[in-house]
């Protein structure tokens, strides 16, 4: 969503770097060779098209002030998602730190993310996500030791349904009420606790560092999907705390211990 007063440059930020360096050089070239290139009948305006070529190299570089922001800003939410241990380090962030969070993850699987950047109320929306030609709105609430219950789910519902958007995901670090669950049952509303999210984070983060997923080896079925279960690591403590989980996870968040 737009900031009021929000200007061109704040907008490039939001965007991946690569964005102002293509409008950089399209304003350039235009600047500096097609508007001189146009002839009017206004005897203020012609001259004015003449010129523009003189500020085409000043409007350009403006325009590429916001690409190594843009970079830093990407990187930096990498290296916020990598470098989670579990669910702790998570409730640990800041409000902004946590929906940055889950924007990246959701970047990591092909999503366009667009961040609630007014710092307050968006009508409960903190993150809006596009993929396949579908919205999903989604509300992050890192709460400690709190419940969440039915009156969030409730007010997220109507918000979805005003939008008209595909679904609705509810992202928390703590647990959601039995009355909870119970609304979002039949809607298109996602409920993400504190267990699920950890499972999120490990599921995208990189490589390095992250026990890599393992196929269980007696072919073992998810019993909801009929999938492959893997092993997975919530990367509690020294060694991370390992567990099945199904491959299709977000999609199916069925778990079980190792020990079954």
């Amino acid at each position: 969503m737009a900031r009021k007063n929000e200007g061109v440059l704040d907008l490039l930020v939001l965007m991946p770097w690569w964005v102002s360096v293509i409008i950089s050089g399209l304003v350039y070239v235009g600047l500096k060779y097609v508007a001189p290139s146009f002839t009017v009948d206004n005897m203020f305006l012609q001259p004015m098209l003449k010129a523009l070529p003189n500020i085409a190299l000043l409007v350009a570089v403006v325009l590429l002030v916001p690409a190594p922001i843009s970079a830093f800003n990407a990187w930096r939410k990498s290296k916020l998602l990598d470098e989670q241990k579990g669910i702790q380090t998570i409730r640990d962030l800041s409000w902004r730190e946590f929906e940055e969070l889950v924007g990246e993850a959701y970047r990591r699987q092909d999503y366009m993310v667009t961040e609630n950047q007014t710092g307050g109320a968006d009508g409960g929306i903190d993150l809006r996500l596009k993929k396949d030609g579908l919205t999903h709105l989604v509300q992050c609430k890192n709460w400690r030791n709190i419940k969440v219950g039915v009156k969030v789910v409730r007010e997220m519902y109507g918000v979805m349904m005003a939008e008209k958007a595909s679904s609705a995901i509810i992202i928390i670090s703590g647990i959601f009420t039995q009355e909870a669950k119970n609304f979002a049952i039949g809607k298109p509303i996602d409920l993400v606790d504190g267990a699920q999210l950890e499972q999120l984070i490990s599921s995208v983060q990189s490589s390095t560092g992250r026990i890599v997923p393992i196929i269980r080896t007696d072919n073992h079925k998810c019993p909801k999907c009929g999938s492959q279960l893997i092993v997975r690591s919530t990367r509690k403590g020294a060694n991370g705390n390992q567990f099945f989980g199904c491959s299709t996870f977000p999609k199916c968040r069925y778990t079980e211990s190792l020990g079954v």
